[in-house]
């Protein structure tokens, strides 16, 4: 390879690092503010279960493309990848079944979380999925963590502790009434399904030759009829009341997209970025979501808050960080 291809390659990747940051940064800090706005503004209130079942038909109908577009765009081959993935294969199907149900659960709940907790404190909050990641990685995938990292989930405990525990508040809020607790309850349980269904994904992806975006059809097909079951069974009075589309504009249809073409945006920068970059970028949303919280809600931060938030940003770090292998000495497991 010559000096300048070299070269040329080097800025590439340099640029899809960039590239990365910026991705993620803007989906981490924006679909929290976004949520959080159409959950408190004022005027009708759309029904947050129709937003978490139309997410999923958008994010199946988007795979689908893609996965025609990955097939030559030929119909027949199309095809043909969906009967051998899905329909010649159930039992792959049916494991895809216990992730598709949790990341259910799991969205109906962040919807509920950002209803009552104020946004910095939701991101801040909704750090605590690297512990519960961790813990299931360690159980399920025997996995074993540095000390440095046993230590950064302590410290990421006692920053989400302090987090909770100070007297902050946003004066602009609308919406109905809201509850620290519950919005606590529902993040808390949120992370917990959040990091089995990654665990456990990770677990039936090893060996697989299956795309990414066959995987997000295969999870979409079982997700959009039990969201749109979920949605009648828990709103179902208040959806033949007021209608399925109640209080949807343009601003929900655009935290509907974003929950559902966000993360697969995630997952094709995420490959290009290490450890510290998406420790980077993390740090980065919480700060963008507490600056932009001081405008958009005249959110009022306190020094146990901005304390707690400096120690759930260093804790990221701290646990995203691999200390350099001693030469001679085997690379540990």
């Amino acid at each position: 390879m010559t000096s300048d291809s070299k070269n040329k390659n080097e800025a590439a990747n340099q640029t899809l690092k960039y590239l990365s940051l910026v991705t993620l940064t803007a989906q981490n800090a924006v679909l929290g503010l976004s949520m959080r706005y159409a959950r408190t503004r004022p005027g009708d209130m759309f029904i947050s279960t129709t937003a978490v079942f139309l997410a999923e038909v958008v994010k199946l109908f988007t795979c689908l493309g893609l996965v025609w577009n990955a097939e030559d765009r030929s119909f027949s081959k199309f095809w043909s990848a969906l009967d051998k993935t899905i329909i010649k294969n159930p039992m792959d199907t049916v494991k895809v079944m216990v992730p598709s149900a949790v990341y259910l659960v799991q969205n109906n709940l962040l919807y509920v979380a950002a209803s009552n907790l104020d946004v910095a404190t939701y991101q801040i909050t909704y750090q605590l999925k690297i512990l519960t990641t961790a813990v299931f990685a360690v159980t399920m995938l025997g996995k074993r963590l540095l000390p440095t990292q046993w230590f950064s989930l302590l410290l990421l405990v006692a920053g989400v502790a302090m987090v909770q525990l100070s007297d902050v508040k946003e004066v602009k809020s609308a919406g109905p009434e809201q509850s620290k607790f519950i919005g606590f309850s529902a993040a808390l349980t949120a992370c917990c399904l959040s990091g089995f269904a990654g665990v456990y994904f990770e677990k039936i992806l090893k060996g697989s030759d299956i795309s990414v975006w066959m995987r997000n059809v295969q999870l979409a097909i079982l997700s959009v009829p039990l969201g749109l079951l979920t949605s009648y069974v828990k709103d179902g009075g208040v959806i033949s009341e007021k209608g399925f589309f109640h209080g949807y504009d343009e601003f929900v249809w655009f935290t509907v997209a974003q929950n559902a073409l966000g993360g697969l945006l995630v997952a094709v920068v995420v490959k290009y970025a290490d450890n510290i970059l998406k420790g980077f970028a993390c740090s980065l949303a919480i700060i963008i979501t507490c600056v932009a919280s001081i405008f958009i809600f005249d959110f009022s931060l306190s020094l146990q808050f901005s304390a707690g938030a400096a120690l759930v940003i260093g804790t990221i770090f701290l646990y995203g960080y691999q200390p350099p292998q001693k030469s001679g000495l085997p690379e540990k497991i």
